[in-house]
């Protein structure tokens, strides 16, 4: 099923979705997004000195495109009206050609792009952008960069990982353990790899002699349909991005549509699924019920259980998860010890030859969940279990997952990608336990207007178990309608349920930075959260402090 063909259209009759106490919110649904893209089509290898073009090239995600194309041995080029990014350094290392532009010469010069490489959302909020234009003018076929990543992990062991939360740091983390291990991997992860991981800069992909290419598989709008895994790391499925998911049903649908697609076209599939988490196990349970062929290792980290309990632990979710060809292989995980030095976990099950013990850098019961998934798609792609522990204690994180940007006057300052309510509850939880008995700043920029609208009980529910929040105007993004909600909304329903606590809306990024500033005390730790710009608040506020 391609991102083109309705099928995967959550859309209902009304057009419409909402969480109770959201508002309404329409969606548009999958197909609309990407209209005029080509549909996804199964891997083909890029060939030598193939032109390729890619338009948005200072993304997180295009960037890898424009990267990994290149270590493919194709001919690239890039643009981008937004200007450099943190993610262009790379590119311009290798001298390839980035304009900071969009313009139909970029299309038409001879020799011309055989294709052009795109997000997928330009096609909503700029359906008239001249080097679209040209390259339909010109027959030059327009693909997602998501393709043109799947062509050049073609003919590797292809490893997906997919869900709503947690994406970039399972992924960045298996790359980073297959590295540890010798396996040499290739990927593309949605955060910066560090320079030790990629072997370079930082850097959003990997280019490795290995077997293995690690993707990020996003799955917004059919965004991961060009990927089709031979391994599978799904980390959870709860609603998000509700201007193409009317609810949660479609949003399992989605992943089961991507994993049955992905089954029909590898050999054995594997699938690692985080089944203590709701919505996978909904998924899991489908693939059972159609008759999915593949392994399947079910992961996950239960409550605090005796020692005796465990192996009950283990034997109840092999039963449950049951396939045809009988139990499911299991890999549970224990927290023995979390605190500012980090996550002590134990690992056991049948997935492992051995049992596991680590001590996790990062904080966060998510995190755990996150390691678990890595675990078992590491030991299905030969990692051996004495080398998994150790690269799983040595991991440090990837750009924007909880990372620490700094401290001043006492003050120190973390920076998280987190945009849902889940997202921002667990990044709390994470901040208390490595920062314990100190005040709890959240600042969120809110990322997008229709998911603030239809979330806004449960982004005021989360916010108000800070100590103290901001709230920066909203960034749109892909919305086309700004009116239906704002950051003074937000911070209205927040005081509604905190009363006597500091809760603000100051206004724009730097106007929050330079509002906090003047705020925080010593000894205040401050979260800063968001998917748009609200990294410069996080930079802006360490240079304040620190003058």
């Amino acid at each position: 099923m391609s991102e083109d063909s309705g099928g995967n259209d959550p859309t209902d009759a009304t057009g419409v979705t909402g969480a109770p106490g959201g508002g309404a919110v329409a969606v548009r649904g999958a197909a609309s997004v990407g209209s005029g893209l080509a549909a996804a089509r199964v891997a083909r290898p890029i060939r030598p000195g193939e032109r390729i073009h890619v338009v948005g090239a200072a993304g997180a995600g295009a960037s890898a495109a424009v990267l990994l194309a290149h270590h493919a041995g194709a001919a690239v080029s890039g643009c981008d009206a937004g200007g450099p990014s943190p993610y262009t350094p790379p590119i311009e290392a290798l001298g390839i050609s980035l304009s900071w532009a969009h313009d139909a010469s970029h299309v038409t010069h001879d020799p011309h792009p055989e294709r052009l490489a795109v997000t997928k959302a330009l096609t909503a909020i700029d359906a008239h952008n001249p080097e679209l234009e040209a390259a339909r003018a010109a027959s030059i076929p327009l693909e997602p960069w998501q393709q043109v990543i799947a062509d050049a992990a073609s003919e590797r062991t292809l490893v997906g990982v997919a869900g709503t939360h947690g994406k970039s740091t399972t992924s960045g983390w298996l790359v980073h353990v297959l590295a540890v291990a010798g396996l040499d991997p290739s990927a593309f992860v949605g955060a910066l790899l560090p320079g030790s991981i990629t072997g370079g800069l930082p850097s959003t992909a990997r280019s490795g002699r290995g077997a293995a290419f690690v993707v990020e598989a996003d799955e917004y709008a059919g965004n991961f349909d060009a990927y089709r895994p031979d391994v599978a790391v799904l980390t959870s499925a709860e609603w998000d991005h509700p201007d193409v998911f009317a609810d949660g049903a479609a949003v399992v649908d989605c992943f089961v549509a991507w994993l049955e697609r992905a089954a029909a076209s590898v050999a054995r599939p594997v699938l690692v699924a985080n089944v203590l988490d709701d919505g996978v196990a909904a998924v899991v349970e489908r693939l059972r019920h159609d008759g999915w062929p593949g392994r399947l290792v079910c992961v996950g980290v239960p409550g605090p259980a005796r020692i005796d309990r465990r192996g009950r632990d283990r034997s109840d979710t092999a039963e449950r998860f049951r396939t045809a060809s009988g139990p499911a292989e299991v890999l549970l995980g224990y927290v023995t010890h979390a605190g500012p030095d980090g996550t002590a976990i134990e690992i056991e099950g049948t997935a492992s030859s051995a049992p596991l013990a680590a001590r996790l850098r990062l904080a966060g019961r998510h995190n755990v969940a996150n390691a678990l998934g890595v675990a078992g798609a590491a030991l299905a792609l030969g990692v051996q279990p004495k080398a998994l522990a150790a690269a799983l204690a040595s991991f440090e994180g990837v750009g924007r997952r909880l990372e620490r940007k700094g401290e001043g006057r006492g003050v120190v300052v973390y920076d998280d990608y987190g945009h849902h309510p889940t997202a921002i509850r667990e990044t709390l939880a994470a901040v208390r336990q490595r920062e314990p008995g100190k005040r709890i700043w959240a600042v969120y920029e809110p990322l997008t207007y229709h998911r603030t609208a239809a979330m806004l009980d449960q982004f005021a529910d989360v916010l108000a178990g800070a100590d103290a929040v901001a709230i920066a105007d909203i960034w749109a993004s892909r919305d086309p309608d700004t009116s239906i909600t704002s950051s003074s909304a937000l911070a209205d329903a927040v005081s509604r349920r905190r009363p006597e606590m500091p809760v603000a809306a100051p206004g724009s990024v730097e106007a929050t930075a330079a509002w906090l500033a003047g705020e925080v005390r010593s000894g205040d730790a401050v979260l800063v959260m968001g998917g748009g710009k609200s990294y410069l608040i996080a930079d802006i506020l360490v240079r304040a402090l620190k003058r």
